[in-house]
């Protein structure tokens, strides 16, 4: 299935995304809305959590480390609250134990 298409035809386009490095958060949100998604933006995985709660988006960018936790808690959330929203996971480490886990959470990337 082709990705870019089968987002261009989505109709919910809100999109979280939970980074802690602030200047690429800040960044990859306004990319994001030039390409029409509703974007929400947080940099921890408290507030990540928070705003599932409020209203669990349709897609989401998450950071894998995070100054408060582990990102894998944003997924496991949201893949509780909406199972059908498609995430993917961004991280500096390679670490193989987490792709698993980020896969079985609904993560359908994770890149290193």
């Amino acid at each position: 299935m082709n990705t870019i298409a089968e987002l261009t035809g989505h109709a919910d386009r809100s999109l979280l995304i939970v980074e802690d490095d602030k200047p690429f958060l800040e960044r990859l949100s306004r990319a994001m809305e030039t390409r029409g998604f509703t974007v929400t933006s947080c940099d921890s995985v408290s507030e990540g959590l928070a705003q599932i709660g409020r209203a669990a988006p349709a897609f989401a960018v998450v950071d894998l480390r995070l100054g408060d936790g582990n990102g894998l808690d944003v997924l496991s959330a949201l893949n509780r609250k909406r199972p059908a929203a498609r995430a993917i996971v961004l991280t500096g480490f390679r670490k193989i134990g987490t792709r698993v886990p980020a896969r079985q959470l609904g993560a359908v990337h994770y890149l290193s």
